[in-house]
């Protein structure tokens, strides 16, 4: 990997994060059957599925769709999208590929199916563009330019008696290639003077970089394990030490958060804990041109819910710029989101990007856990933890980021809080619902995610980011 940029953002004081909501741009039209954008890093090829038959069925007499063994560009991250965003793909989808250099095909991979909770809530803006599909999880691959896929429908008996099918309307495969890293080799860091303003809502050219001394040179994954450990020592981890803000301690992120509170606020010193070190959408190579310009705010973060992202184990921490592009690339160009849909991703590595732009401090408003993302965060893990267990080094530094982010707006990790119900299938619109303040995505909505394994930990990582605050 290359050398990024510096840039940084700062806390700010939880009463100057409401801000007002950025109006989004115009909808733009439905793109057609097949496209790609060479003219931007990365490239989206999107090819319409065709009725399977024969040997290439699932199960005998179902209904399928899918494409036969093909050459195409070379890509990494598979999914499929249709055109309803509110309708459900009921079925079984599974991809096979071929990998660049090798020629060699892999078994059928399982793409995940339940993708529609992680979307806007219902009535926004954001939901009701024109360019929203439905669309699965994206999946992993790596490096291919082959690619084969098969969709099964589940029908029931009314459903085969009629002759129709359960799958949903205009289906298509995408097929996402990351782009190369954009970063310049040897880029130097600059310097973030003394009371330069902190936590701005902005694009990456307005953001500021840390202060002098705050960055290690080296990659130093916190508390990683054997294998992450062996991973760095064989050269595959790339060097973050740019494109970061930076960690601090606890002292020094009390400091920065009581020096930005308005003058005359007397209130007793608040539970923060140290800020992580935090990657910016510049240090994993972001696309600013992708996303629809401005940002939305919820007023405050009463709660963070933790999901993964259900695209598979199987990367290197070097690949993690290229995995968060592709997931962007895929909920922007293929699902039709304004921006990623995370406000953070977290690695097994331990490391932790920021995810939808708009200023890490503050409360900017996701498309996560559908109908619970205002007043609250949505964090990602890279990889399926259904039955995979989650690195320590993943917990830990989902504890380190809500101890921080959490802190800012005065919230225990350990309590519980109310979020009102935007609209889902566990609770109507309107509905006050008590909630643990780091959930899982599966509180607020029914869904496998994040996954039992991960799941499991969560009461670790309450426990541990409350310690972190000092509780």
């Amino acid at each position: 990997m290359r050398g990024f940029l510096v840039s940084s953002v700062g806390v700010t004081c939880a009463a100057a994060l409401a801000l007002p909501l950025a109006l989004s741009a115009p909808a733009q039209a439905r793109p057609p059957a097949v496209t790609s954008e060479p003219a931007v890093p990365g490239s989206t090829q999107s090819l319409p599925l065709a009725p399977l038959g024969g040997e290439r069925a699932l199960g005998s007499g179902a209904l399928e769709q899918g494409l036969t063994r093909r050459d195409v560009r070379p890509f990494s991250l598979v999914g499929i999208v249709w055109d309803d965003p509110a309708g459900e793909l009921r079925g079984r989808v599974q991809v096979r590929t071929r990998a660049v250099g090798t020629g060699h095909w892999s078994g059928w991979q399982d793409v995940d199916t339940h993708n529609h909770e992680h979307a806007p809530d219902p009535g926004t803006a954001e939901a009701a563009s024109s360019r929203v599909r439905g669309s699965t999880a994206p999946l992993w691959v790596g490096d291919s330019d082959g690619v084969e896929v098969r969709v099964q429908a589940e029908a029931d008996a009314r459903a085969t008696a009629a002759g129709d099918s359960l799958l949903p309307r205009g289906m298509r495969l995408e097929l996402v290639a990351p782009g190369a890293d954009a970063a310049p080799a040897g880029a130097r860091p600059d310097v973030r003077r003394a009371g330069a303003p902190l936590g701005l809502a902005r694009g990456d050219a307005q953001a500021h970089a840390p202060r002098a001394g705050a960055l290690s040179t080296a990659y130093a994954p916190e508390s990683a394990d054997t294998t992450d450990l062996e991973t760095a020592a064989s050269g595959e981890v790339p060097e973050l030490a740019s494109n970061v803000i930076p960690a601090l301690s606890q002292l020094e992120t009390e400091a920065e958060f009581l020096a930005e509170r308005p003058a005359g606020d007397q209130r007793v010193k608040p539970h923060i804990g140290p800020r992580p070190r935090i990657v910016t959408r510049k240090g994993w190579g972001a696309n600013e041109k992708l996303r629809e310009r401005g940002f939305v705010y919820s007023k405050r973060v009463k709660a963070a819910f933790v999901h993964h992202t259900a695209s598979g184990n199987n990367y290197r921490c070097s690949q993690v710029p290229s995995v968060i592009r592709s997931i962007y690339r895929y909920h922007v160009v293929s699902s039709g989101w304004r921006d990623i849909g995370y406000n953070f991703l977290v690695d097994r590595c331990g490391n932790i990007y920021e995810g939808r732009a708009g200023g890490v401090a503050k409360a900017v408003t996701g498309a996560h856990t559908l109908g619970f993302n205002t007043d609250s965060m949505g964090i990602a893990v890279l990889g399926s933890f259904g039955k995979t267990k989650p690195s320590k080094s993943a917990v830990t530094a989902i504890a380190k980021l809500t101890a921080w982010k959490l802190g800012l707006f005065g919230v225990n990790p350990r309590g519980k809080t109310y979020l009102k119900s935007g609209g889902g299938n566990l609770y109507k619109k309107g509905k006050n619902v008590r909630l643990n303040v780091i959930s899982g995505h599966r509180d607020g909505f029914s869904t496998e995610c994040p996954g039992w394994q991960m799941y499991t930990k969560l009461g670790t990582a309450r426990k541990a980011a409350a310690k972190y605050q000092g509780r």
